[in-house]
């Protein structure tokens, strides 16, 4: 997927102008294509990747248990105020018979991260790309982040933090085996 990157930096330069800074000024010159850059480059670049091409997989040896992969950073950007949150993802799946890569579990995560999101939906789409992917007896993601758009502006509460958790297969179906998953989650630190 291409983005216009023209059209990303005219609407800065409008942006600047809204807010009465001349883009003539030295600091500012260069400013609307930066952004234009940033935001094709890194802050929304999940558009281009497939998250299910990135999730690749072997044979899983007989009886294998949960497989569980903490910690991973990420950022995204909100969509209803454009700005930044940020925080850890913990994803645990039993496999049936394919076995994730260790890296592409990270990779799937930052591929939705990577667009303009809901936290809620996010997490939606990691454990529905991980799902259709591996098909795993099941799936789930607790997500963890701290969002700007409460942090710096409204009710600007800097310590609130958001969590979300989706389970799928045996994580939804059998309360014993989601509550075991989750626990595993607390006694590692999922918060911190």
């Amino acid at each position: 997927m291409t983005m216009d990157r023209e059209k990303m930096a005219e609407a800065i330069r409008s942006f600047l102008e809204g807010v009465e800074r001349p883009i003539e000024s030295e600091d500012l010159e260069k400013t609307p294509q930066r952004v234009a850059d940033a935001w094709a480059d890194d802050l929304v670049s999940g558009y281009a990747v497939d998250a299910e091409a990135e999730l690749t997989w072997t044979e899983a040896p007989e009886g294998c248990g949960p497989v569980m992969v903490r910690r991973i950073e990420f950022s995204s950007v909100c969509v209803h105020h454009l700005l930044p949150f940020f925080g850890r993802a913990y994803v645990a799946y039993i496999p049936d018979r394919r076995l994730a890569g260790l890296s592409k579990i990270g990779r799937v995560v930052d591929a939705h991260a990577r667009r303009l999101q809901t936290q809620e939906r996010l997490t939606v789409a990691v454990v529905e790309t991980l799902e259709r992917v591996l098909e795993p007896r099941g799936v789930l993601a607790l997500l963890d982040a701290q969002h700007t758009c409460m942090t710096l502006r409204g009710v600007r509460k800097e310590s609130s933090r958001m969590t979300t958790l989706v389970g799928r297969g045996v994580y939804d179906r059998e309360p014993e085996t989601r509550r075991e998953i989750v626990s595993l989650l607390r006694d590692t630190g999922a918060s911190g």
